[in-house]
């Protein structure tokens, strides 16, 4: 099972990166923090100070075209924000 799916690269994921060393995962719905802790301290080498877990929920959205309403939702994920400890750090950007 792949667990972590991407990172979420954002001004607030950001900030909350380089004030509190916090960052952002979208996680597979099935993992629990156990499994991502083990798995973003394997794939980035750093020490998980804490995880803490949420399911975003899909939000409803609509479009009006010439063939009327189109109605749909988008669909739903697991965040996870991760704490790392003392002064480890990810750079997301070290690769382009």
């Amino acid at each position: 099972m792949n667990i972590i799916i991407k990172p979420i690269i954002t001004e607030k994921m950001t900030a909350q990166g380089e004030k509190f060393n916090r960052y952002g995962f979208i996680v597979d719905h099935r993992a629990d923090k156990e499994q991502i802790k083990r798995a973003i301290e394997e794939l980035y080498e750093v020490e998980v100070l804490t995880v803490n877990t949420l399911i975003q929920r899909g939000k409803q959205s609509q479009r009006y075209t010439k063939q009327g309403f189109i109605r749909g939702s988008r669909n739903s994920f697991k965040k996870a924000i991760v704490q790392l400890k003392g002064d480890h750090k990810i750079d997301f950007f070290s690769n382009i």
